[in-house]
């Protein structure tokens, strides 16, 4: 039986989506707007890194194919010579919301058919309600921010007031989420995490997604710094994924990263994380080594939304992908003959749109089957089909929502 590995590029969209007026974001193009940018030099200006995007792996395995597939895009990538038994294509996104529970949980074949809970872009944006049971609940002296903010941009504002007072910074965004900042010692890793366990339950009545622990360290403005310890509290999917399906069937689902948390640890059989995209690629590496028949090691490459997508900082997202490519011959030489890479991401972050938030895209399909058929997939209808070719390729019986694209692959199309 095959071995099946799952990226995501956390936000790296590719621009087209069907229904992105409706969010918009019409025109919005993570993928395009990044190496536009690096062609005409805008993204170099901190330093980070200089000249046009060079991801020759990625390229190699389809990106550029599907990017021109997604949306005519060709200026980059889109004749690239592929890889022997590399496939490419893109899917839209049908569920609800452009977060990151909604992505991940169609990409594992259980899209979102239900609308979230949001709280609205005012100060304060929490209801006087809430508020009042968090802080009575948690016997907190009182919460500071209480608005739309950067998570970044409020722990450098309040971060020294957090400390003073004791008072847990929360903030959101235009997600379903109710994020709490605090400082690791002086407020304590542990109380963080138990309040926003507490707060998970008070807000289930709005369906707010996700409550996200962000706890940071550092004693001043200038050196703070959020911790790998984050954690999300999120609602469980509402029915089985694929990684509950190949938890019932006895094979082994290993989350890297933010992965058990976005699944609220439903169907992930084992946990591993570390701190920082090049971090998480040795971890994954590592569970690749120790994979065994039918198993999937399923991964979240999450700098490129928080530290890169989310900032608007194209430069770094564009360094952050070469890096990323520069690494993925390491996982390509640790596939045997049947096994699936597949690369993908759950929503865009368009670093040179407006604003802060996710951007409405589609996203690429790519990656390779040594020994199996290569070729296009085309523009699929949904996210679910990539959890259903993963599915098929493990043998698993085809779930309710979504499509193989395994059969249908066009040889060298």
């Amino acid at each position: 039986m095959a071995r099946a590995f799952l990226f995501v590029l956390d936000s790296f969209g590719i621009g087209g989506a069907a229904d992105a007026a409706r969010f918009g974001d019409t025109g919005a193009n993570t993928f395009a707007h990044i190496v536009e940018a690096c062609a005409h030099g805008g993204a170099d200006s901190d330093g980070l890194r200089r000249g046009p995007l060079h991801v020759p792996i990625m390229l190699s395995l389809g990106l550029g194919h599907a990017a021109k597939i997604a949306t005519g895009f060709s200026s980059q990538g889109a004749d690239a010579e592929l890889r022997p038994f590399s496939f490419h294509g893109a899917a839209d996104e049908v569920s609800s919301g452009k977060d990151t529970p909604s992505g991940h949980w169609e990409i594992a074949a259980v899209p979102v058919t239900f609308d979230w809970g949001y709280f609205p872009d005012t100060e304060p944006t929490f209801p006087a309600d809430l508020v009042s049971a968090i802080i009575g609940q948690a016997k907190l002296p009182g919460i500071l921010g209480n608005r739309h903010a950067s998570g970044t941009q409020i722990i450098e504002e309040l971060g020294l007031e957090h400390i003073r007072t004791g008072k847990p910074i929360c903030y959101t965004s235009a997600d379903s989420v109710l994020q709490i900042a605090a400082h690791e010692t002086h407020f304590g890793l542990e109380r963080l995490y138990d309040l926003c366990l507490a707060v998970r339950r008070l807000v289930d009545p709005l369906n707010i997604g996700r409550v996200i622990a962000r706890p940071f360290v550092g004693e001043t403005p200038a050196d703070f710094e959020r911790t790998a310890n984050r954690r999300d509290f999120a609602v469980a999917p509402p029915e089985p994924t694929l990684l509950d399906r190949l938890k019932a069937r006895g094979s082994k689902v290993v989350g890297m990263g933010k992965i058990g948390d976005i699944f609220a640890h439903q169907g992930v059989t084992e946990v591993r994380k570390a701190a920082g995209n090049m971090a998480l690629f040795d971890a994954t590496l590592t569970a690749m080594d120790e994979a065994g028949d039918g198993d999937l090691v399923f991964a979240n490459f999450v700098d490129f939304d928080t530290l890169f997508g989310h900032r608007r900082d194209i430069a770094g997202y564009a360094a952050a992908l070469e890096a990323f490519d520069r690494r993925l011959p390491e996982a390509i030489s640790r596939l045997k003959p049947g096994d699936l890479l597949l690369l993908t991401a759950d929503h865009g972050c368009d670093p040179s749109w407006h604003g802060t938030e996710h951007t409405r895209e589609r996203v690429p399909i790519f990656g390779i089957a040594p020994g199996l058929p290569g070729g296009s997939v085309g523009l699929r209808k949904t996210f679910a089909d990539i959890g259903e070719t993963v599915a098929e390729h493990l043998g698993l019986a085809s779930g309710s929502h979504g499509t193989s694209f395994h059969a249908g692959i066009r040889h060298n199309a």
